[in-house]
């Protein structure tokens, strides 16, 4: 068979399936694109040359094996191939750590422009998990001492293993803490895609979502047990006119109207995604009662 052969039969066997499309692909027919490339090491944008080079019987078992377990066990593709692309660069991923699919690819190679006026020379990953962000930000950024910071140590091993994939064990640094704990700052940029997810929306996920860890997705029952202390104490770790970026998905408007006075600047993307946003240390600094504010909890018991 051909590639192109077997990337149709991989969409027609995973078409009508009870599968969801989210972790990194929109439909069966780019989920079969994936698959079929991704165990050929063929590049996405392979040539037609290429598509119709014919491919060993071997191979073609194998393919055909990855695409009935995607059908089985609903687990999402780069876990099945180890490997996921984020900002135009490949990681090793696995079940410990969540498929890397958030827009701030976008924000990285876009060099967090127009909010940073020049380079980072220090940068913080927070909740790091595979460690994406924080190694993307080091590619973009030739010139920045990166830490990645993340509770579990099986994340930080596939972490670390990024790390040493890209040749940055000079500049990039993986620690366990616990959010803030064991991090030295001051930061000139913190970026963060914590767990955001309600435990009430996790459990109506699609089963693609249960095959990743829980604590990397689920933060308490409105998805803001981790959010807030981080706004909270993130000041302390930014220089002078730092700034955060933090992903909060669809909490967004839950955690806007929560603090109403916060001057949240929600992210515009071109290439799709949203529930990212971005405050200065010096907005941070100006609603820190907001955040640290008694009446918190009857407020968000209020909306």
């Amino acid at each position: 068979m051909t590639v192109t052969q077997l990337i149709e039969q991989a969409q027609l066997a995973l078409t009508n399936q009870p599968l969801y499309f989210g972790h990194g692909t929109e439909s069966a027919e780019q989920e079969a694109r994936w698959l079929v490339l991704g165990a050929l090491s063929i590049d996405w944008e392979a040539a037609d040359e290429q598509l119709a080079q014919s491919v060993e019987p071997e191979q073609s078992e194998r393919i055909q094996k990855l695409v009935q377990e995607r059908v089985s066990s609903r687990k999402p593709a780069a876990y099945l191939l180890g490997e996921c692309w984020f900002a135009g660069v490949p990681f090793n991923v696995d079940e410990r750590v969540i498929v890397p699919r958030s827009p701030f690819a976008e924000l990285i190679l876009n060099k967090f422009k127009p909010w940073l006026a020049e380079p980072p020379k220090r940068v913080l990953d927070l909740c790091c998990g595979s460690g994406c962000m924080g190694i993307a930000a080091a590619i973009n950024f030739p010139e920045a001492q990166v830490d990645i910071i993340d509770l579990s140590p099986d994340a930080l091993d596939v972490a670390r293993s990024n790390i040493a994939r890209h040749g940055l064990e000079g500049r990039v640094r993986a620690i366990e803490s616990d959010l803030f704990t064991n991090a030295e700052g001051p930061y000139d940029l913190i970026l963060s895609n914590p767990p955001y997810v309600p435990q009430w929306e996790y459990d109506a996920l699609p089963a693609e979502y249960h095959r990743e860890p829980e604590m990397s997705l689920v933060a308490g029952e409105d998805g803001l047990d981790l959010v807030i202390p981080m706004m909270l104490q993130a000041p302390e770790f930014l220089a002078e006119g730092g700034r955060v970026f933090i992903e909060v998905g669809n909490t967004d408007e839950y955690l806007a109207n929560c603090f109403p006075e916060v001057p949240f600047e929600w992210i515009e993307f071109t290439n799709g995604g949203a529930g990212v946003y971005t405050l200065s240390r010096e907005q941070l600094v100006a609603h820190k009662n907001d955040f640290s504010d008694d009446s918190l909890d009857e407020l968000i018991e209020g909306l």
